[in-house]
């Protein structure tokens, strides 16, 4: 007589919840053990989940497909949710050449992978679990699996997929690793300064004294149309007296201005003003109250309703209160309050003015941080239907023998980045915080990488101690280095991309964090992460598009 409950031993609810559980409390347990400073993390999900599986662990196939899918949906759409707001944004200055070079790098893998696929016998399908292992990119797999099976339900290539990628997955993490290593040798043979320390903030604050007589008695207003840049004037010091800055406002020889800019416009500020004070504003132990005396700073929450989707210019708070905006936080990325910049619930904007109108100017915007706690369901209910739709509608390509869908994978992922993005603009509160998108996004993944780890691990050590396995950890590692080292070289003799950048857009194009953490412990500039999640947002969407087309075009 056993000691389990009946229901553990049958292919029920019960059980399937309770083995995808335990799969994925032991894999992420094991996944916080570090060898060399590296782990693996959450993916030892997935291998607990195929040595489930390959000793006999068997689970109802609808059940367990139904969660491994429902996981996908989940962790693609709060992915774009969460990446939305700054997609588009990712594309201006800097952020065109990363992301031109984190697609030519997705295209340099795909096309290798094909002429891999051309030139042996390997399958398709074995060959794009490769790519998806290499690249690290659970998510591009299930995309391929998904269009596989939507072309041939039932076919057994989509378990040797699944197989393929566990393979070659830590080959992607130890060639992303070695990657890194050559090129750093590369940078320091040709003599490349090695980036070590900056501010990863994309808002730069810094001092300047009023010295070129081209600006002497103009108005902020008409000198502002003489700069091509966004930056925002928080302060003047004028005669000793600190003063809130107004379009009206005249420039005196002498005067001192606090502007708030990115980092690299600051040659051309100092080229309109006249001399840059060689003093780090940018220091968090810097008491602003305390420097001001006449005038206080504080840091207020948009959290009315009514001010989601609204242009910042629009609302006129400095002509109506005499207050200043400097800053504005959102998601922990800083950016500078122009005019255009468009307001969504969440933001935090640091204000500087007399404390009075501060109070005033923090009751129109809401400043009740505790409403933000409360997740948005609505939108994310919202956004998983449409999400499921915009991925079962078909569209026709030229040269195609049938409709591309943009899938379970691709669907939920577009909408989430549209809604994300331009939400606000139609008023709809996309806000949610940053523990609570965090949370669903593990959820979901976690479940996917258990249920597939159960689905396609029957035959998995049989498969991997073959020749044919040791071709996959070989393919596995050529495809993590080889597109990587040449597209890094690239970047660094074309494009003179420092080695910061280079290395962050580099691992986020590969969804790579693990490199990129054992990169942040040999002292690589704090620019990176920022780097990284520039390309990221483009890296997922194309991984997850460009693998159906590949499956609908060549499978």
């Amino acid at each position: 007589m056993s000691i389990l409950p009946q229901d553990l031993l049958q292919p029920t609810v019960i059980q399937t919840v309770f083995v995808i559980s335990l799969v994925s409390v032991i894999g992420i347990y094991l996944g916080r053990i570090k060898v060399g400073g590296i782990s693996l993390g959450i993916t030892f999900v997935f291998f607990v989940g195929i040595i489930a599986a390959y000793l006999g662990v068997t689970l109802n196939p609808d059940m367990l497909g139904y969660a491994q899918n429902f996981g996908l949906i989940l962790f693609v759409y709060t992915l774009g949710l969460e990446v939305g707001p700054g997609f588009f944004s990712s594309f201006k200055k800097g952020g065109v050449t990363l992301n031109m070079l984190c697609i030519a790098l997705i295209l340099a893998g795909t096309l290798m992978a094909l002429g891999l696929w051309a030139v042996t016998p390997l399958p398709l399908s074995e060959i794009m679990g490769l790519l998806s292992g290499a690249v690290t990119n659970t998510p591009m797999l299930g995309a391929a699996q998904q269009t596989l099976l939507q072309m041939d339900p039932g076919s057994a290539e989509a378990a040797d997929m699944a197989m393929s990628c566990a393979v070659a997955y830590p080959m992607g993490v130890v060639g992303m690793i070695v990657a890194i290593i050559v090129l750093r040798w590369i940078f320091k043979k040709f003599h490349k300064p090695i980036e070590t320390k900056e501010d990863k903030d994309t808002t730069f604050i810094s001092e300047y004294v009023v010295s070129n007589p081209a600006v002497f008695e103009k108005t902020i207003g008409e000198v502002m149309k003489l700069l091509d840049v966004t930056i925002v004037i928080s302060r003047i010091w004028h005669d000793g007296n600190v003063r809130i800055p107004a379009g009206s406002m005249h420039l005196h020889e002498g005067d001192h201005l606090m502007v708030v800019s990115d980092r690299h416009d600051t040659d051309r500020i100092t080229a309109l003003f006249g001399q840059m004070v060689p003093k780090d504003w940018n220091s968090s132990d810097i008491d602003w109250n305390a420097i001001d005396r006449e005038v206080v700073c504080r840091e207020i929450y948009v959290t009315e309703d009514k001010l989601n989707g609204v242009r910042l210019g629009s609302l006129k708070l400095r002509n109506a209160y005499g207050i200043n905006i400097t800053r504005v936080n959102r998601a922990g990325i800083m950016l500078v309050a122009s005019r255009d910049l468009i307001l969504q619930l969440g933001d935090k904007l640091t204000i500087v003015g007399d404390a009075k109108a501060i109070d005033n100017v923090a009751n129109l915007l809401g400043n009740h941080e505790s409403q933000l706690d409360t997740p948005n369901l609505p939108v994310l209910f919202i956004g998983l239907a449409l999400g499921v739709l915009a991925g079962a509608i078909g569209f026709s390509i030229p040269g195609m023998s049938m409709p591309v869908r943009l899938g379970i994978a691709g669907g939920p992922i577009l909408v989430g980045i549209l809604l994300g993005a331009f939400g606000p603009r139609f008023h709809l509160t996309t806000y949610t915080t940053h523990s609570a998108i965090l949370i669903l996004r593990q959820f979901g993944i976690i479940t996917y990488l258990a249920g597939l780890g159960l689905s396609s691990g029957a035959g998995f050590f049989d498969k991997v101690l073959t020749l044919d396995g040791l071709v996959w950890l070989a393919m596995g590692f050529i495809l993590a280095v080889v597109p990587v080292l040449l597209v890094g070289v690239i970047a660094m003799k074309r494009y003179k991309l420092d080695f910061t950048h280079c290395v962050g857009m580099l691992c986020g194009t590969m969804a790579n964090p693990m490199a990129l953490t054992y990169a942040e412990t040999t002292g690589i500039g704090e620019e990176a992460p920022v780097a990284y999640a520039t390309v990221y947002p483009v890296t997922m969407f194309l991984r997850v598009i460009i693998a159906q087309i590949v499956m609908v075009m060549f499978c």
